[in-house]
């Protein structure tokens, strides 16, 4: 059984990262790249959250593409307003996302 070294608590029962997201300053906007395309990066996630798992689960429910890098995700096209619905059932703090 493998142990959290952070919490002492097993990994299925770590809260570690719940605690990490709620105390997260998420900024969300909009960046115009080559030829005119628009595309929606979320900066501000602190290096406790899995950055990966969070991307991915973003552009599954957007049904977009998009990458992750520098604690940064960039999601092809314009997402801004529906980003902070997907946040919050992630489990981040809605007061804590800035549009």
């Amino acid at each position: 059984m493998d142990i959290c070294p952070k919490c002492g608590l097993p990994k299925q029962a770590c809260v570690c990262e719940q605690i990490v997201k709620s105390s997260q300053r998420i900024k969300v906007t909009t960046e115009k790249k080559r030829y005119g395309k628009l595309v929606t990066i979320i900066s501000g996630l602190e290096s406790g959250i899995d950055v990966r798992k969070t991307a991915k689960a973003l552009k599954n429910e957007l049904a977009c593409g998009g990458t992750y890098r520098d604690n940064e995700i960039e999601l092809q096209g314009d997402h801004k307003r529906r980003v902070k619905p997907v946040l919050v059932r992630l489990g981040f703090e809605e007061n804590a996302i800035e549009d």
